[in-house]
């Protein structure tokens, strides 16, 4: 009976590690539009999609002038708008889908969400 209370805790232990490690995937990785955006965003297009408060991706690189489209999947109304004021898409409503343009000039654009702050990410451009 000990024998079989320490596998079963060795095993309960591995499940709730695996389970943190999945909970805690990457969000920070750079994307460009190779894989198929969630409902409502355009195919092949440079998406990002604001989920659970936070921008998937949180960086995102793109040419210069890209057309860039952020999907909002969240319960609530969100932005995503350059620190500098670049560009913005101006509040998205739950489900909704809004595209910008990448700037022209090449660098890296802080961005956050106007109404929560603390969400925020980098868009950078390639010439």
């Amino acid at each position: 009976m000990k024998r079989f209370g320490r596998m079963a805790v060795a095993a309960g232990l591995s499940g709730a590690l695996a389970v943190g490690v999945t909970a805690c995937g990457g969000g920070s990785s750079a994307k460009t539009g190779s894989s198929a955006p969630a409902s409502g965003a355009t195919a092949g297009a440079d998406t990002v999609i604001i989920k659970n408060f936070d921008f998937m991706p949180m960086s995102l690189t793109v040419k210069a002038g890209a057309m860039v489209s952020v999907h909002n999947e969240d319960s609530t109304t969100h932005t995503l708008t350059a620190s500098n004021g670049a560009f913005t898409t101006g509040d998205i409503a739950p489900g909704a889908t809004k595209t910008f343009a990448a700037p022209s000039k090449a660098g890296r654009y802080s961005f956050d969400c106007q109404i929560h702050q603390y969400m925020s990410g980098t868009l950078t451009v390639t010439g």
